[in-house]
């Protein structure tokens, strides 16, 4: 017989009568996590630490201003009753799309000012993005949002849960899809195959890491994301669905460019720190 579990709070701990929430302690860590992989790539591509830690922390910083304002936006309405709850990010609201766009910009123009080759830099940054993405679905798992349609318990029982997920998949008697955890697993598997295929030199042409995470995480999160109850619409279309569908075309296309245009095809595993980072004409 399982043990039952009660809800997850979301406050870990009071900190001098502030509230500390697991939601950003499972960010943090994300962050960290994310730091670690980024730092020690671009170590080994000739990227000093000083510029690795700027490129991280400015993209970080805009990566969540633009996740939510991306979120703000698909959901204006909720926010024209109480305008200030725009600042309140404690409360959730913030969209994975928006923060790639954010960081993805960011990370453009700091190559501009340090001279980098941009699609060096984001080859780079997709192992971190990927474990970012993963580590911060369990913010939403203790927040008991981001999750999907109703189910019944028996069927959360037959995927082999663990009963303290199956329990906060319990939101006022009625148990949920974990949206959380098949989005954490899809990325998850992606992250150690990226992992595991990327020292093999012959493998991935430099741009094919963007590539391979545009059409990894757009399959997976086009099909989540039509399990979900929580989506933002344009009109009858939920927006994630239609960007995820856009990643995986553009990531296509992408690969398709870079194998058929032969003087490109430059290995991303490479022992040669002098030219892999440096600005090329990009």
């Amino acid at each position: 017989m399982g043990l039952n579990f009660l809800a997850i709070d979301p406050i870990a701990f009071e900190l001098f009568g502030w509230p500390v929430r697991w939601y950003g302690i499972i960010i943090g860590l994300a962050i960290l996590v994310g730091y670690i992989l980024f730092t020690r790539e671009a170590s080994r591509k000739g990227i000093d630490s000083d510029t690795s830690f700027d490129l991280l922390f400015w993209t970080v910083i805009f990566g969540l201003v633009g996740a939510r304002i991306y979120y703000v936006i698909f959901s204006s309405n909720s926010y024209l009753s109480d305008p200030l709850s725009i600042f309140r990010v404690w409360e959730g609201g913030m969209a994975i799309y928006g923060g790639v766009i954010g960081g993805a910009i960011t990370i453009y123009v700091l190559c501009q000012r340090y001279k980098l080759s941009v699609i060096n830099v984001f080859d780079i940054a997709i192992p971190a993005l990927f474990a970012g993405q993963l580590i911060g679905r369990w913010g939403n798992f203790m927040n008991q949002e981001a999750h999907g349609g109703s189910v019944s318990k028996a069927f959360l029982e037959n995927l082999a849960l663990p009963n303290f997920i199956i329990e906060q998949m319990n939101i006022n008697g009625t148990y949920y899809h974990p949206t959380f955890l098949y989005e954490f697993l899809w990325n998850l598997v992606g992250l150690i195959a990226l992992l595991l295929l990327r020292p093999r030199k012959d493998f991935f042409k430099r741009g094919e890491l963007v590539a391979f995470y545009m059409i990894w995480y757009g399959i997976g999160r086009f099909w989540i994301e039509g399990l979900r109850t929580d989506s933002l619409y344009i009109g009858p279309l939920r927006v994630s669905q239609i960007l995820s569908l856009i990643l995986v075309v553009i990531g296509i296309s992408l690969v398709l460019w870079i194998r058929l245009k032969g003087k490109d095809r430059v290995p991303y595993y490479t022992d040669d720190r002098s030219t892999v980072v440096r600005n090329e004409g990009e």
